[in-house]
């Protein structure tokens, strides 16, 4: 019954472009909403931690971009999609010094981010310094220099002082809180500390709230217990794998870390007057597209396009996608495949963009929303081919 509903819910979706179809503008017009600003890990990231420790290589990019374009997947985010269908250029990242214009938001959102702060640095521990909380100064200073350039123009493009209360301020982070530790104390452990992570983005919301933000989307958390990387490395025995080739304990806790941040939003929700505090299920989406991949139009659910070892779930330890090491004697490349638009995940990690682009549809279509949000109302929404 779960993939009838998401197929509904895309056919739906195709149904308003089509309505929408002879109503399409040029970028920036049209919708209430001028600008996006996101925070995030990789799973939105749209070059800031490229920009910050450049490194990427292909096979990164290669679908839509046609190189590396600062993104962990072989094409765009959904962030990408989003910013396509309200009808503004893709984000530029806050941390990018060159070529960045800032006139329809800015993506703070970086490789590794957590939303608490890291207790050792990047080359300890991988993950990345630019924490939710460092995010949230970003945006501080960001709007301060926003404000100065009223009467000191600078270089580069920034938008107009009243951008702050005509964005959507869209969150996807929190996958690196939950499986950074997730090897060393089990889940247990790990549900300890999860309602801080709850409290922080909680509070983060009400800081942007007070910077003029009104509308909030947060996207909850994917099922890590359906992707490669995670089945491969995380402990578990062959009971915990379900019909699916997923890892049932670690897909249950992340149901309830879900079910805890979506009370949080409605806790929050009740302090703000006049703002939207979304609830954006993404996880529903994905562990279709996991379960059931061929009845979406794709062919491979807990396989990585991009890795080494064939198999189920292709996805090496010893060697991350793009890579080539020397392992016992001989020469091995994790490759990507030739047809990444038939995978969910793209390197056992990240969604393909294939992936990404089913579930913008569904957050377009508002099937995902909770409570409700009417973007139609709001935007003539953009084709997202």
């Amino acid at each position: 019954m779960g993939n009838f509903y998401l197929r509904l819910s895309w056919f739906l979706m195709v149904m308003v472009f089509v309505v929408l179809s002879g109503h399409y503008v040029e970028c920036g017009s049209k919708c209430k909403f001028e600008a996006i600003f996101n925070f995030g890990d990789s799973n939105s990231d749209t070059g800031g931690f490229c920009a910050a420790f450049p490194a990427q290589s292909g096979p990164f990019g290669m679908t839509y971009f046609k190189k590396p374009a600062g993104r962990a997947t072989d094409g765009r985010l959904i962030v990408d999609f989003l910013a396509q269908a309200i009808g503004i250029p893709f984000l530029s990242p806050y941390l990018q010094s060159i070529g960045s214009d800032y006139r329809h938001g800015a993506n703070y959102a970086t490789l590794a981010s957590t939303v608490l702060l890291p207790n050792t640095s990047l080359f300890v521990s991988g993950l990345s310094p630019f924490s939710l909380a460092i995010q949230l100064n970003q945006m501080k200073e960001f709007k301060a220099r926003v404000y100065e350039s009223r009467s000191n123009h600078g270089s580069t493009p920034l938008p107009s002082v009243h951008i702050f209360g005509k964005a959507i301020y869209t969150f996807y982070i929190g996958q690196n809180d939950f499986t950074s530790n997730l090897a060393a104390i089990g889940i247990s452990g790990v549900m300890q500390y999860l309602p801080q992570v709850i409290s922080q983005i909680a509070y983060t919301i009400k800081e942007l709230y007070a910077l003029g933000g009104r509308t909030f989307w947060m996207l909850n958390l994917a099922p890590i217990g359906c992707y490669p990387a995670f089945i491969v490395e995380l402990p578990h025995d062959d009971s915990d794998v379900d019909q699916y080739g997923c890892l049932i304990s670690y897909n249950a806790a992340v149901v309830n870390y879900n079910k805890m941040l979506k009370e949080a939003l409605t806790e929050t929700r009740a302090t703000l007057a006049d703002a939207s505090v979304i609830y954006v299920d993404v996880h529903s989406v994905m562990l279709e597209l996991f379960r059931h991949p061929t009845s979406n139009g794709l062919k491979h659910g807990a396989k990585a396009c991009c890795g080494e070892g064939g198999g189920a779930y292709n996805f090496n330890p010893k060697v991350y996608c793009g890579n080539t090491k020397v392992i016992n004697g001989t020469k091995t490349t994790a490759a990507a495949c030739k047809d990444p638009s038939n995978y969910v995940s793209w390197d056992g990690i990240h969604a393909t963009e294939a992936a990404n682009k089913m579930v913008a549809l569904s957050i377009m279509n508002g099937s995902l929303f909770d409570p409700p949000f009417p973007i139609h109302k709001f935007c003539r929404l953009h084709h997202i081919g």
